[in-house]
């Protein structure tokens, strides 16, 4: 009666925490996350330690009945190899013939008094050769016959939603900044703006009225990465050359900001510093 009561305790213990665990996963948004949900972890905790708790019960119980049956029967338990059925399962897998069985596998001829044996193939990698030959099968059928995708062709599908999905995210968004379609602004109020983050981030290096520094003049027509609009908004918002030039402003600077601080380069060209730096780079012209 006892063992029957512990038994419908367990099975109900067991059906609840996992119908519990099921709802909390359907339930939840982020189920398995620590911090948002301890009481989820802690429900498979305390269920993996219950069911544990009874098999090593259950094992336990089962092997003192073992021995008091070997008991009966005579048998010593200690003289028992408990690992039998695991020699048996290898002997099962790989065909072995103890040494002393050997002479039966043993093949007419020898060198030098050498002896081969006519061992067969172990049954595991017979059957491993045979998953292979099924898997080849599949594989010729599904990329050869029917026409199945290919790496290649996966990447380009992959690429090509991600392409739509953006597409689809700037239709939705109109307001949204788009590097790609970046323009000159000649209005007062946005160049005024880009002079005074160009003074307040790239004065030290390009001076304040833009003659050069540390880096090159901006007044003049000579360039090292191009000139333009364009050229001057991706060298500011990528950087320079890579190790020496300019670092990159587009994880610092709002691209807002960096088309306001290019327009305003661009309206430097043809001003006197102060003190201009000399020409570096070569004369570039708009096509």
């Amino acid at each position: 009666m006892k063992r029957t009561f512990q038994s419908i305790i367990y099975i109900a213990f067991v059906g609840i925490s996992f119908w519990a665990l099921i709802k909390a996963i359907t339930t939840y948004q982020n189920p398995f996350s620590l911090y948002e949900n301890p009481l989820v972890w802690i429900l498979i905790v305390a269920l993996a330690l219950v069911v544990l708790v009874k098999e090593y019960f259950n094992h336990t119980v089962q092997k003192i009945a073992e021995e008091f049956k070997m008991e009966k029967e005579g048998i010593v338990p200690e003289e028992v190899d408990e690992w039998a059925w695991a020699k048996k399962l290898v002997r099962r897998f790989t065909r072995t013939r103890a040494i002393e069985e050997e002479h039966t596998i043993e093949l007419d001829h020898n060198y030098d008094g050498i002896k081969e044996l006519d061992n067969v193939l172990p049954p595991w990698w017979v059957y491993l050769f045979y998953v292979t030959i099924v898997f080849g099968v599949i594989y010729l059928i599904r990329f050869h016959v029917a026409g199945g995708d290919t790496q290649e062709m996966e990447y380009e599908k992959s690429m090509a939603k991600a392409r739509m999905e953006i597409e689809k995210y700037k239709a939705a968004t109109p307001n949204a900044f788009d590097v790609e379609k970046v323009e000159l602004l000649t209005d007062a109020s946005d160049v005024n703006r880009g002079k005074a983050v160009f003074r307040l981030n790239c004065a030290s290096c390009h001076a304040p009225d833009g003659g050069g520094g540390i880096g090159p003049n901006l007044t003049d027509e000579y360039w090292i990465l191009g000139g333009g609009f364009k050229n001057v908004f991706n060298t500011i918002y990528n950087g320079g050359r890579d190790g020496k030039g300019m670092v990159a402003w587009k994880s610092t600077l709002k691209p807002q900001d960096i088309q306001k601080v290019a327009s305003y380069v661009i309206s430097l060209e043809g001003s006197t510093p102060a003190k201009p730096k000399k020409p570096q780079g070569e004369v570039w012209e708009e096509e």
